[in-house]
């Protein structure tokens, strides 16, 4: 094991960056058999979109239009749009023009306009924004220069309360105590589904949902202290759901509070290459009740959304290649599934020269096989020449359960593989494991070789191995680390670097 010295760290940041720049400036490669459709920001929806000059303008207009088989649409370089795109089966989505790539941003307009914010609490300097909006996972402030806290608060016996004292009663002004502080206040419609079998009713938080946004902001209206702030509002950019061979290619798609792409059940063919895809995530998905499931003990608990690229169900013939994912609440990239009883496949999965920094998980994976499913399995899984880095130590880390991040992330489920190969990648520090690879049998771990380890000497290196009669131990990085990853881990030819 060698000490990852200023040079090396150095060599460590130019291949990164170099990658980057690489998938910023991806060429438009695309080869399709259909018939092209163009969108600029010059366009207009009355338009046939068959050339850039007469070109439609909205997302509105892509997701409703009935597309053939082989067709493309082509988005403007340099242009901005807004909302979200529902894809269609064997479409194209892709990029035209000289320039930046087209950019993807999730809610209608960028907020820094004075007269959409109102000042509601001269004493803690709280601003309301004027309009209504679906649950924001987060303000981003100056492309990334800061960003929100999310306060969110628990709902039990019919009221709102600090997620940490459920006995208290949350009063927005008492736990706005930081800048840029911000809460979302929904309560018009209930379920009961989400309350772990409790019976009482929670708030209904969907797309649907559209309620107020709250922010504190001590140096006064928030419009005049930034030069953007952009919502991340509760909805996906491409949305493929179960639509099959759905290309992507070439997009900056950001501030999105669930997916930027998010494909449901069984989904065939999903391409996702040359986007750079940022600040995704942290929007509500619902409230579950009471929920042991978290270290802090019992309480009205809320799960929050945040996958760069998800697909949850079945795949075949999924490829994530040539991305730069970055500051994601949850995962960059992830294949997962909870089976309830159903056969789920997850074959011909490739992850491959992709930079992934600043998410909670680079990589996450889960196949957990329950009521009485012994069937499901994934297959020929290939993840290979990513550069992992700075796990945990995003935006995401703004959750309760802050012992979670990995580079890698597997969780402790069955995760029947088979073929599974984890291959030259650079796993540069994590907040806490590295890797997170366990699966129910150990002919189900993958094969590793080749990878390159750094991390600071002392903190997490992760776990691996089968958890059939235990979960495998959670191991340090100390002195002993290359010897674990090179004979029990069996990663030959790894390099294992640690930093003082």
């Amino acid at each position: 094991m060698k000490e990852a010295n200023k040079d090396f760290l150095d060599y460590i940041d130019q291949t990164a960056e170099s990658l980057k720049n690489k998938i910023l400036t991806a060429k438009d490669n695309i080869k399709t058999s259909g018939t092209c459709y163009y969108v600029s920001n010059d366009g207009n929806d009355n338009n046939d979109g068959l050339t850039p000059n007469t070109s439609w303008a909205t997302l509105d207009k892509v997701s409703n239009f009935s597309f053939k088989s082989g067709d493309a649409v082509k988005f403007k370089r340099g242009d901005i749009f807004r909302g979200r795109i529902l894809t269609k089966s064997n479409v194209t989505y892709c990029a035209y023009g000289n320039g930046d790539k087209p950019k993807m941003f999730g809610w209608t307009k960028n907020l820094c306009d004075a007269s959409l914010w109102e000042l509601v609490d001269n004493e803690n300097n709280i601003y309301k924004y004027v309009e209504d909006i679906p649950d924001v996972g987060t303000l981003v402030f100056n492309d990334g220069e800061l960003v929100s806290r999310k306060l969110i608060p628990s709902y039990i016996g019919g009221k709102f309360v600090c997620r940490d004292n459920p006995s208290k009663a949350f009063v927005m002004a008492e736990q706005m105590t930081e800048n840029l502080d911000i809460f979302c206040f929904y309560n018009k419609r209930f379920t009961t589904e989400t309350s772990k079998g409790e019976n009482f009713p929670v708030p209904l938080i969907d797309e649907e949902s559209y309620g107020q946004l709250y922010l504190r902001c001590d140096g006064g209206n928030p419009a005049n202290m930034f030069n953007s702030i952009e919502a991340i509002p509760k909805r996906s950019m491409f949305y493929v759901a179960d639509n099959q061979n759905v290309t992507i290619d070439n997009f900056c798609i950001k501030y999105m509070g669930i997916h930027a792409v998010s494909g449901i059940g069984q989904v065939n063919g999903l391409h996702v290459s040359n986007c750079e895809i940022g600040w995704i995530g942290g929007s509500i998905q619902n409230y579950l009740g009471n929920d042991p499931n978290y270290p802090q003990g019992p309480r009205g608990s809320v799960t929050r959304f945040g996958n760069g690229i998800e697909i949850y169900g079945g795949c075949n013939d999924y490829i994530v290649e040539n991305c730069y994912i970055y500051q994601i609440y949850d995962a960059g990239i992830t294949h997962q599934i909870t089976t309830f009883g159903k056969k789920w496949t997850m074959e011909n999965i490739k992850y491959s020269n992709n930079l992934l920094e600043n998410c909670v998980y680079s990589i996450e994976y889960f196949l957990e096989k329950n009521q009485n499913d012994t069937e499901s399995y994934m297959n020929n899984i290939e993840i290979c020449e990513n550069i992992f880095r700075f796990g945990g130590y995003g935006w995401g880390q703004q959750r309760h359960n802050t012992h979670t991040p990995a580079l890698i992330k597997g969780w402790s489920y069955e995760n029947t593989a088979y073929n599974y190969c984890i291959h030259h990648n650079i796993y540069d520090r994590c907040a806490y494991r590295l890797v997170h690879l366990i699966c129910k049998e150990k002919e189900c771990l993958p094969i590793m070789h080749d990878n390159t380890y750094i991390q600071k000497y002392g903190l997490t290196l992760g776990q691996y191995g089968e958890n059939k009669l235990s979960e495998p131990p959670i191991l340090a990085f100390f002195d002993n680390a290359e010897d674990i990853i090179t004979n029990s881990w069996n990663d030959k030819n790894s390099k294992v670097y640690y930093i003082k």
